[in-house]
C-alpha cells in the first residue's frame, strides 16, 4: 500500500516536463500560507533537513514538488532535481542553491512569479512517503520590486492546484495571529467550503501571548474542518540564525507540547511527527480513492493526443514520397468532405448541434420549404390591382366573362415572387459546402500552402458548380411563368374552373337584359362624369374599388381563388424541385469530382516542395504532441503496475 506514493511520484515526473501536474489533477498536497506563516520551516521539519531559501519578501517564487522518500535506516541521505537527473545532492545547502538558480533561470533574479514547479525528489531513512507542493506565500501588498499585481499573480498561481479535487490543501496558519484573518484557511475555503480535503496546521504555539492557547482552534470549535488541526512548533528566526539542527528543535517541540498544561492532553495528536503520518495517511487514502478515475483519464488523453498527433502527420513524411503524400493527403482530405456531407464521419457527429449534411438537410426541410408554402398567394395584390388588371385585359369591350390575360398576368407576376427565395437557398447551401470543406482542412493543418492552395480552388470550383445550378432555377421559374396550365389536375379539376366557376360569378340581368348595368337608385353613391366635364379628362384613370358592382366584387373574389389555387400547385412543385437540382447540380457534383479536380490542379512535381513545406508552428505542435504521448504511456505503463498492490 505504501508504494503508492512513489507512484504517483513516478506520474509526476513524467508530466512534470509537459508542465501538466496541476492540469492532470494528481493526488498530492499543497501546502499554502501567508508569507512568514512558517511553511518552510514545516517542510524542513518533515524532511529533518535545512534545504529551503530564506530571506525577506517573496522566496517561493515557483512552485516546488517535493517528492519524499523513506530509505533503509542508516542509508545517507540525499536529492535529486527532475532537471539535473544524473547528478546527486547529498549536501542539502547545495540542494537551497540549486532550489535558487533553477528560480532565477526561469522567473529571473527579481521578484516574478513562475507557474512552472521545480521537481526535487529526497531519498532519506527520516522521512515517510509523501508529496508535498510547496506555493509562494500569499501577499496582499506589493514591496520593493516586487511586480504591481504579485498578489493576483500568486493567487491565481495558488488556485491553479488547490481548485482541483484530487488535491489536499495543507492550510498554514501561525497561531498567534486571529484565526478569523488566515489567508490559508479563507483560500482554501473558497474551493473547499466544506472543509472536506483541507488539513490545518497551526504554527508557532510557542509564540503566543501567556495565558493563551489554541485548544479551542485545535478542537475545531473555530473553525471546523474535517480532516482538524495539527499543532506544531519549529524553530524561530533566532534558532535559525544560531544554526540550531532540526533534530534538535524536534526534540525541543516533543518538549514543549508534553509540559504544556493543556497540549499535554492531546500530545499525541500533534507535533511533526504526528504530522508526517497523518499526511501519509491521507494521502495514501486519497491515491486509493482516485485511482481508477485518474486510470480513465490517463487513456482518454492518450486517445485525444493519438488523434493530434496523426492529424499533424506523425510519420508520413518519413514514410512516403512527395508525390505519393501528395495523394494521400488529397485523398483524405476528399474522403473527409464526402464523410462528412454523408453523416458518416464520427468525428464529426455531435449531441449539442446539427453538423454536415444534416445542415443541409435543415435548409431543405425546416427553413426552405417551409418559407416557399408560407409565401401568400395574394401577397402584394389589393383588391384595386386585380380589378384593375381584370378592366385592363377587357379592353373597350365589356365581357361576358372573367379575361384569361388578367388571371395570367397575376399569375406570373405573383409566381415570379418564388425565384428569390430559390437562389438564396441555393446560397446557403453554398455557404454550408463551403464550411464543411473549411473543416476538412484539418487533414492539411500540416501544410499551410497546401491547405491555402486547397480552399482558394474548392471555393473556385463550388462556384462554378453554382453557375449551371442558379441558370435552371432561373430557367425553371421562366418555365412556369413560360405556360400557365389551367387544364392541371389539380386546378379546380383540370379545365373545368368555369363550370365551378361561372354560376357564382354571373350576376342576375338587370333591366335591359345586361347584368352589370344595373339600375341607380336613390342611395347608389357611384361617380358619374357629368356632360358638363366630359371634355376635362383626367391624365391617370384608377379603379374606386369602394363602388364596386356586385358582378366586379365576384370577378375580383374568384380571380383571387384562381390565384391562391394555381400558387399553391406552384409551390408544391417549387419545394419539391429545388432541393433536388441543389443535391444534383452542386451537391453530388462535390461528391463525385472533388478528388479528381483537385489531384488534377495539384499533382505537378513542380508544386511538390512548394504545397509540402511546413510551418514552423506545425512542426513545434507535433515535437509538443510527441512529448506529451511519450509521458502519458509512461503514466499508463506507471499506472498499470498498480495492479501489482492490492488496495
Amino acid at each position: 500500500m505504501d508504494q503508492l506514493i512513489p507512484i504517483v511520484n513516478k506520474l509526476q515526473g513524467a508530466f512534470g516536463d509537459v508542465g501538466m501536474v496541476a492540469k492532470i489533477d494528481l493526488p498530492q498536497i499543497a501546502v499554502v500560507g501567508a508569507q512568514s506563516s512558517g511553511k518552510s520551516s514545516v517542510l524542513e521539519s518533515l524532511v529533518g533537513k535545512d534545504f529551503l531559501p530564506r530571506g525577506s519578501g517573496i522566496v517561493t517564487r515557483r512552485p516546488l514538488i517535493l517528492q519524499l522518500l523513506n530509505l533503509p535506516k542508516d542509508s545517507e541521505p540525499y536529492g535529486e532535481f527532475f532537471h539535473k537527473p544524473s547528478v546527486k545532492f547529498t549536501e542539502f545547502w547545495r540542494i537551497r542553491e540549486e532550489i535558487v538558480n533553477a528560480t532565477d533561470d526561469e522567473a529571473g533574479a527579481g521578484k516574478a512569479i513562475s507557474r512552472k514547479p521545480i521537481q526535487l525528489k529526497i531519498h532519506s531513512p527520516h522521512v515517510l512517503n509523501l508529496t508535498l507542493v510547496d506555493l509562494p506565500g500569499i501577499t496582499k501588498v506589493a514591496v520593493g520590486d516586487q511586480p504591481a499585481d504579485v498578489d493576483v499573480q500568486i493567487r491565481d498561481l495558488v488556485m491553479e492546484y488547490i481548485t482541483q479535487k484530487n488535491c489536499i490543501i495543507l492550510a498554514v496558519s501561525a497561531a498567534n495571529h486571529d484565526l478569523a484573518n488566515s489567508d490559508a484557511l479563507a483560500i482554501a475555503r473558497e474551493v473547499d467550503p466544506a472543509g472536506d480535503r483541507t488539513v490545518g496546521v497551526l504554527t508557532k504555539l510557542d509564540l503566543m501571548d501567556k495565558g493563551t492557547d489554541a485548544m479551542d482552534v485545535l478542537m475545531g470549535k473555530v473553525v471546523p474542518l474535517k480532516r482538524g488541526y495539527i499543532g506544531v512548533v519549529n524553530r524561530g528566526q533566532q534558532d535559525i540564525l544560531e544554526k540550531k539542527d532540526i533534530g534538535s528543535a524536534l526534540k525541543a517541540e516533543e518538549e514543549f507540547i508534553a509540559g504544556h498544561p493543556k497540549y499535554c492532553r492531546i500530545a499525541g495528536r500533534m507535533g511533526t511527527p504526528y504530522l508526517g503520518k497523518m499526511l501519509n495517511a491521507i494521502l495514501l487514502q486519497h491515491i486509493r480513492e482516485v485511482l481508477p478515475e485518474l486510470k480513465a483519464k490517463v487513456h482518454d488523453l492518450i486517445a485525444h493526443t493519438s488523434t493530434v498527433l496523426r492529424q499533424l502527420g506523425d510519420n508520413e513524411i518519413a514514410v512516403m514520397s512527395s508525390g505519393g503524400l501528395l495523394l494521400n493527403l488529397l485523398t483524405r482530405y476528399s474522403n473527409s468532405v464526402v464523410a462528412t456531407i454523408d453523416g458518416s464521419k464520427s468525428d464529426s457527429i455531435t449531441k449539442t448541434e446539427l453538423t454536415g449534411g444534416a445542415r443541409i438537410n435543415f435548409i431543405f426541410t425546416q427553413a426552405f420549404g417551409p418559407y416557399i408554402m408560407s409565401m401568400k398567394p395574394c401577397e402584394g395584390l389589393t383588391d384595386e390591382h386585380i380589378r384593375t388588371a381584370i378592366d385592363n385585359a377587357k379592353g373597350p369591350r365589356s365581357a361576358l366573362f372573367i379575361p384569361e390575360q388578367a388571371f395570367e398576368m397575376l399569375v406570373r407576376q405573383q409566381v415570379s415572387r418564388l425565384e428569390e427565395p430559390c437562389l438564396k437557398c441555393c446560397d446557403h447551401v453554398f455557404d454550408e459546402l463551403v464550411k464543411i470543406c473549411e473543416q476538412a482542412e484539418k487533414e492539411l493543418i500540416q501544410y499551410p500552402q497546401l491547405r491555402t492552395r486547397v480552399n482558394e480552388q474548392v471555393v473556385k470550383l463550388l462556384r462554378e458548380y453554382m453557375n449551371p445550378l442558379r441558370d435552371f432555377i432561373c430557367n425553371l421559374i421562366k418555365i412556369e411563368l413560360a405556360y400557365i396550365n389551367t387544364n392541371h389536375p389539380h386546378f379546380y379539376g383540370g379545365g373545368s374552373v368555369f363550370e365551378q366557376m361561372t354560376p357564382q360569378m354571373v350576376a342576375p340581368p338587370g333591366p335591359g337584359g345586361h347584368p352589370e348595368h344595373a339600375p341607380i337608385g336613390p342611395g347608389d353613391k357611384t361617380p358619374r362624369l357629368g356632360s358638363s366635364n366630359f371634355t376635362d379628362m383626367p391624365s391617370h384613370i384608377r379603379q374606386d374599388i369602394r363602388h364596386m358592382t356586385e358582378r366586379q366584387k365576384r370577378e375580383t373574389e374568384v380571380i383571387k381563388q384562381l390565384l391562391t389555387t394555381y400558387f399553391g400547385i406552384i409551390q408544391i412543385s417549387i419545394q419539391d424541385k429545388i432541393p433536388k437540382a441543389i443535391v444534383h447540380f452542386l451537391i453530388n457534383k462535390v461528391k463525385s469530382d472533388i478528388q479528381n479536380e483537385l489531384v488534377a490542379t495539384f499533382y505537378n512535381e513542380s508544386l511538390f516542395e512548394e504545397l509540402l513545406a511546413e510551418s514552423d508552428e506545425v512542426a513545434k505542435k507535433r515535437s509538443a504532441a510527441k512529448k506529451m504521448l511519450g509521458c502519458l504511456q509512461q503514466a499508463a505503463a506507471v499506472l498499470h503496475e498498480i495492479r501489482d498492490f492490492r488496495l
